[in-house]
């Protein structure tokens, strides 16, 4: 991770970073005396690539006065080696301890931010994002409301918004999201509408936080986390439904899946049927019985094929090899049962490119491999491509402005360098039009933002 001590780091000026995975040399996770001897006076924190669970080094903890006999928080886990001394791990909620005190980038930061990633989306091609914003296990929720108001509607005033933003807030703060359109309109403009509230069920297979009805293989004493007690939270999804708020919930395990489905069933129940589009995000580990109440409820599975590629490598030692094949990742199991299957990145976990998702979501080969990950799954060209547009389209209730090249919709669309049902896996964008507009050249790398 570092190799040399960082000399333009002031003492206790924070250095923060992420992207690490565990599971690139051998599975152990790292704890804070791998980095101590580098960072010094330096606090470090520094996010696993999933958002997940993250590394603090001794100073930062002692900084924030994290000790050993601090207890776990609801929904999250302080790693402890086996003398029970903190490794530096915070998993989850538990990351809140950290994050409240990190110090925020600046307005201006954030702004330039949002413009270099809009570039990075023009470039592969996209013109609209789902923005579930930063918003994770353990940060505040004020983040995201901060960032809606200081960036994305700052910037949508000036007519500087490169993309078409779709944004979410955190489930807990549904009264704040019906107050704001109650003032403003759902729809602020063409780039900016509010989407509806986001909350989180578990973690993450990486981690060993996704929950599961059965213990991880790896770790028979493990079942995984449960984030979201969906008791405690029935009332606040109950009422911001009835306002008419879309809700989407992260659920990687199929413990987690199984109990938000659930949720859902009692929501439909309750609150009479109607057309909710309610969303599990991820849903890549579905039991059999989760499929027919997918497709029963009309729940949409908003799923990223690029995590396969990475699950692919480690999914059997972390739940056996029979049940790995058996539950994971059932595109075409789902699309048989009539289920939306919306595509999307889950940026910058992976890949934002959504060419290279078709490839995953059709060939489903991890790299190094010759051969699929449960071939039984693979899907058509042809539905992955669906699942980038006009499902994703539908998923966010846009299918009436994007999605597709039809009269009445945006002219949003790319360019690519091949016929995409016939040579997918050398296929490039060339360019990438916006309402009509060229806003990304490949030819001559230009913006028009």
């Amino acid at each position: 991770m570092f190799y040399h001590p960082i000399p333009e780091k002031q003492s206790g000026q924070w250095l923060l970073g992420g992207g690490w995975n565990n599971e690139r040399w051998g599975g152990e996770l790292p704890r804070a005396s791998w980095i101590d001897v580098y960072t010094q006076d330096i606090p470090v924190w520094i996010y696993r690539m999933d958002g997940h669970m993250g590394l603090a080094n001794s100073k930062a903890l002692q900084i924030l006065g994290i000790i050993g006999n601090i207890s776990d928080p609801e929904g999250g886990k302080l790693v402890r080696s086996k003398d029970g001394g903190l490794t530096g791990i915070l998993i989850d909620s538990a990351m809140k301890l950290v994050a409240d005190y990190i110090p925020e980038p600046t307005i201006k930061e954030r702004r330039d931010a949002l413009v270099r990633a809009s570039k990075l989306a023009l470039s592969n091609g996209i013109t609209t994002v789902v923005d579930f914003g930063r918003f994770f296990p353990g940060s505040p929720t004020t983040d995201v409301w901060d960032d809606f108001h200081n960036v994305y509607k700052w910037m949508d005033k000036k007519g500087s918004l490169p993309l078409r933003f779709s944004i979410f807030f955190p489930l807990e703060t549904w009264s704040d999201v019906y107050t704001q359109i109650r003032l403003t309109g759902q729809r602020l403009s063409q780039n900016l509408k509010i989407g509806g509230l986001k909350a989180f069920a578990d973690g993450s297979l990486g981690s060993g936080t996704a929950f599961f009805n059965e213990p991880y293989a790896d770790d028979p004493s493990n079942y995984g986390l449960e984030i979201l007690n969906t008791e405690s939270v029935m009332n606040d999804v109950l009422q911001a439904d009835k306002m008419g708020l879309q809700i989407a919930i992260h659920a990687i395990g199929d413990g987690a899946n199984d109990r938000i489905l659930a949720l859902y069933q009692s929501i439909n129940k309750s609150n009479g049927q109607r057309d909710r589009r309610l969303r599990i995000e991820h849903a890549q580990h579905l039991s059999q019985n989760a499929l027919d109440i997918f497709s029963s409820e009309q729940i949409i599975a908003s799923m990223q094929p690029e995590h396969l590629l990475d699950d692919a490598n480690f999914a059997s030692k972390k739940l056996g090899e029979e049940r790995a094949s058996r539950i994971s990742y059932l595109f075409k199991s789902l699309l048989m049962k009539n289920v939306t299957l919306a595509f999307g990145s889950d940026w910058p976990v992976a890949h934002l490119n959504p060419l290279k998702g078709i490839i995953a979501a059709t060939e489903r080969r991890p790299p190094g491999s010759s051969l699929p990950w449960i071939p039984s799954e693979c899907i058509e060209v042809h539905d992955a491509l669906r699942g980038y547009t006009l499902a994703a389209a539908y998923a966010a209730f846009l299918e009436n402005e994007i999605g597709s090249l039809t009269q009445g919709k945006f002219a949003d669309f790319a360019v690519l360098s091949e016929d995409i049902f016939h040579a997918h896996a050398e296929v490039s964008v060339l360019a990438t039009y916006k309402g009509g507009i060229k806003v990304f050249s490949k030819e001559t790398t230009d913006f028009v933002l």
